[in-house]
């Protein structure tokens, strides 16, 4: 299966909103990255919200760093198609 970069935004924009919703119903405020998922288990009382919101941080975590991966080959290709001397193989 092959995502465009635009599809792999897009996902991560819809996660973000899903997530955003969570984030504001259960008043979820970890004061750093490390203390997300030790704060949305304390403050997460229905069951399947929390498992949701784990599947949310995890499909963010895959697409965000597919989308960079992407991204940084994108980036190395306009390089090499600006600077073609500098295409040494």
């Amino acid at each position: 299966m092959n995502i465009t970069f635009a599809q792999a935004q897009q996902k991560l924009e819809e996660i973000t909103a899903e997530m955003l919703v969570l984030i504001r119903q259960y008043g979820l405020d970890a004061e750093s990255p490390f203390d997300v998922i030790r704060v949305a288990r304390n403050k997460i009382g229905n069951e399947q919200d929390y498992i949701r919101f784990l599947e949310l941080s995890l499909e963010g975590r895959i697409y965000g760093e597919y989308a960079e991966a992407l991204q940084k080959q994108m980036d190395q290709q306009a390089a090499e198609v600006s600077d073609p001397t500098n295409n040494i193989h």
